[in-house]
């Protein structure tokens, strides 16, 4: 059964609902945002703009749905890059509340299948904090490797921090326990 699907409109207001429930948890790990971010009225503008990148072929958006078909996060495969490189970037947040629960690697899991079948794609990024061991947990089940950390990576609750880079690549296996 699938747990992601392609992001809608009428998935701003669950969207908005999620990223406030979780503002507080998720601030260390998020750039500062604006107030309208975390309304439906942001969200809504947020997921046009990754819709029209979804046809324009640069972005594959997609929601995290819970056992009961709730919207519980994103994931998303950004950066799209076609040409020699053939590559997308990948992120993806899950509500506290449905943490280890296994929406995560399960998500991670079909996107990956999604971007390497559907989306023809040969390699597949992420990026962790350096303290986001339950991140680095997900990629690794899903036969992410890591391949180098990044200084200065993103800027995040207003200060740069480094970043653990994975890598995925068309063909490699997930690892024993995904």
């Amino acid at each position: 059964m699938a747990v992601t699907r392609l992001v809608a409109t009428t998935d701003a207001e669950p969207l908005a609902d999620v990223l406030r429930r979780n503002r507080e948890a998720m601030a260390e790990l998020e750039p500062n945002r604006p107030e309208v971010y975390f309304s439906a009225k942001g969200q809504r503008a947020i997921i046009q703009d990754a819709l029209r990148r979804y046809e324009d072929g640069v972005s594959f958006p997609r929601v995290i749905l819970g056992p009961d078909d709730s919207v519980v996060g994103r994931i998303n495969l950004n950066e799209i890059v076609r040409g020699p490189s053939l590559k997308g970037a990948l992120g993806y947040y899950v509500d506290e509340a449905e943490q280890g629960r296994g929406l995560a690697t399960t998500a991670v899991a079909e996107v990956v299948n999604l971007a390497f079948v559907r989306l023809g794609l040969h390699r597949i990024e992420a990026a962790t904090r350096l303290d986001n061991t339950s991140s680095q947990r997900v990629l690794e089940k899903n036969g992410f490797t890591r391949f180098g950390v990044a200084r200065d990576y993103l800027r995040l609750a207003g200060r740069w921090h480094d970043h653990v880079l994975y890598e995925r690549i068309a063909g490699d296996s997930p690892s024993v326990d995904a």
